[in-house]
């Protein structure tokens, strides 16, 4: 019995009242559009005359669909991948989706086995940049279809992709401190198995060998604050007089080192970051860094990721501009 005491509602109650079969019931209330108008009509108001509404489960059973996607990241402390998650999660709440959400930790070989397993448990995926070598991705792109990538492209257009054009960031980044005077940069590398850290250091390579207009010294470091912070003395020890971290994480690693060791920044050495993420206008200095739009990454990766799961083609690929920030962390170069 229901809480009015009459009879709990059941599809076979409806059906009976409407002169329908089960299936036809099943079809209306799933809204599948293959029901006659009139038959439909007699099955919406016998539902709601027996205050029947399907059970979510047994309507995902019927549909095919869980109303659940997934995000895999590798690193959930980064809160840059917060504000994709944020995003992600809010754009895929609005059309009654619920998100699951996994971190590899930076282990590339948990990265394969996270996504299948969490493909197999929601109805697509978000990989926010994969660690995982092209050729293992693209050998799991059909398996996890529909599947959006972030940082990461997959040849063939197949796979819609939001990327970020760390092209125009760092060169942004080396403009701001050529004009400064900085002919010695560090750049504190990241992971190395990260697309995002090898298209930078790309970059930074081209541009130091481009008419020689700065040298370049790679320190290998990490992502994380603790990387940075651990990275202060050999910065130090190059005698660069500016620094280009892999993120602003890092870039506030290593102005924390620096403030330990008693180093000046700007006065002695600069330091810039990647990403603008909330904290960085709130350092000491406040940090200089290009702003990359994660929150509307995430939202764009589930308007991508609605459209494969409604049968519309892959889109086109994506690329993000980041936008420079000058703060007080970067500043003319200590003279020699």
């Amino acid at each position: 019995m229901g809480d009015n005491g009459r009879p709990t509602a059941t599809i076979s109650r409806v059906a009976e009242a409407a002169g329908v079969s089960r299936a036809t019931v099943s079809r209306v209330m799933n809204g599948r559009s293959t029901v006659a108008p009139e038959l439909a009509e007699r099955v919406l108001a016998a539902a709601r005359a027996l205050d029947y509404a399907p059970s979510p489960v047994a309507r995902s059973l019927a549909l095919g669909r869980t109303a659940t996607i997934s995000l895999i990241v590798p690193d959930l402390a980064n809160p840059t991948f917060q504000e994709v998650l944020r995003g992600l999660s809010q754009a895929a709440g609005e059309h009654g989706h619920r998100l699951l959400i996994a971190e590899s930790a930076e282990h590339v070989e948990d990265e394969e086995v996270l996504a299948v397993e969490a493909r197999r448990r929601c109805d697509g995926i978000v990989l926010a940049s994969p660690r995982l070598p092209a050729e293992d991705l693209g050998r799991l792109a059909q398996q996890l279809s529909p599947l959006v990538l972030i940082n990461r492209t997959l040849p063939g257009g197949g796979v819609p992709s939001l990327s970020v054009d760390h092209a125009a960031g760092i060169g942004d980044l080396v403009a701001h401190l050529l004009s400064l005077g900085h002919r010695k940069i560090v750049y504190l590398a990241g992971p190395p198995a990260s697309i995002s850290n090898q298209d930078r250091l790309d970059v930074l390579l081209r541009l130091s060998r481009e008419g020689r207009a700065f040298e370049l010294v790679e320190l290998a470091c990490g992502s994380m604050f603790e990387d940075g912070h651990a990275m202060a003395g050999a910065v130090v020890g190059t005698g660069a007089t500016a620094v280009v971290a892999y993120n602003d994480m890092v870039a506030f690693g290593t102005l924390s080192g620096l403030h330990e060791l008693g180093v000046a920044v700007p006065q002695q050495i600069s330091i810039t970051g990647f990403d603008d993420i909330p904290f960085a206008r709130f350092t000491t200095p406040p940090l200089t860094t290009t702003a990359v739009p994660a929150n509307a990454i995430g939202r764009d990766a589930w308007t991508r990721l609605w459209a494969l799961l409604e049968g519309s083609p892959a889109t086109p690929p994506a690329t993000y501009r980041p936008r420079l920030q000058v703060r007080g962390s970067s500043g003319r170069a200590a003279l020699s």
